[in-house]
């Protein structure tokens, strides 16, 4: 039996460094890029929720995917995967398509969304990404699809489609995801998705972590896994802790963390671009709040530097 534990690892949800026009920040993109490698990541989940890869044309999704995949061959134990879904299979498979194409080394998706599709017809859907690819297939388990992934619809997608390996669990539900794990024997792989909990999902079997917030801590989140994978849980718990502070403030002025992550970024000199119309965008006022909190967390001195 093939192993299907192919994606381990802390990696970064990336942020996509998009302008109001579609425009590529492609030098901040990969400067980024580089620092989370530096700092431990060993790979991205790029187009996703936190890269907003549904609210962009194809085209630019696209242009993420490439730039993405030329920049992770210079980085030491890097993998890509492309979060390809859409609102209509036919995108989703030519992004599909192309992330084989290019040279990612995985894809993943949300279930179809909005039209209330049945069992059969998301298990179609998941087969036909797998076919115009040929890659190892993650699902996406993430409350914004508003489909509930469950243990048996896993177990029944996973005999039907041989290169879908498991999932992204964006979901505080620890019960199930442990039901989900021990599904084919154990060899499903399974990645955490909530960044709060990131040691409460590695200790319930997650293979792994992928998470947004990371973009703007990424060293706190690799010495989160190192301590648990070394056995250290008091310090693993530690960290987590310093950096649930951190997603509080991201998390205080309200409409989730994208903005406030972007924000983030921008205070340490990388240029994102701004969430997506109609999303949250931060007033003036609100900028002031946030940076004031930045430095009362000792942001610079406290989540970038040597733990």
């Amino acid at each position: 039996m093939e192993n299907n534990i192919k994606v381990t690892g802390i990696k970064t949800a990336l942020v996509s460094c998009v302008d109001d026009n579609g425009k590529v920040y492609e030098n901040d993109m990969r400067k980024l890029m580089d620092w989370n490698s530096a700092a431990g990541m060993n790979g991205f989940y790029i187009n996703g929720g936190t890269g907003q890869g549904p609210a962009y044309s194809k085209e630019v999704r696209m242009e993420i995917a490439e730039i993405a995949v030329d920049e992770a061959k210079k980085l030491n134990d890097c993998q890509i995967i492309n979060h390809v879904g859409a609102i209509d299979l036919k995108t989703a498979a030519e992004l599909a398509e192309h992330a084989a194409k290019i040279g990612c080394d995985a894809i993943s998706s949300v279930p179809p969304f909005f039209f209330g599709y049945g069992e059969k017809e998301i298990c179609q859907y998941y087969k036909t990404l797998a076919d115009a690819s040929g890659l190892p297939v993650l699902m996406y388990a993430s409350p914004l699809s508003g489909v509930e992934i469950t243990p048996s619809m896993v177990d029944h997608f996973m005999h039907e489609i041989p290169n879908l390996i498991g999932l992204k669990w964006t979901n505080p539900n620890y019960y199930t995801m442990s039901h989900i794990k021990q599904l084919n024997g154990g060899n499903i792989n399974v990645i955490n998705g909530p960044d709060e909990t990131l040691l409460c999902g590695l200790t319930m079997g997650a293979d792994g972590g992928i998470g947004g917030t990371y973009n703007c801590m990424p060293l706190l989140f690799r010495k989160i896994y190192d301590y648990f994978k070394a056995g250290e849980l008091e310090k693993a718990r530690e960290i987590q802790f310093k950096a649930n502070k951190m997603i509080d403030l991201l998390l205080s002025l309200g409409g989730g963390c994208l903005a406030t992550v972007k924000e983030a970024l921008r205070y340490i000199g990388y240029e994102t671009g701004y969430t997506v119309y109609p999303g949250k965008r931060l007033t003036d006022e609100e900028k002031e709040i946030f940076i004031k909190g930045l430095k009362e967390l000792h942001y610079e001195e406290e989540y970038l530097g040597t733990l």
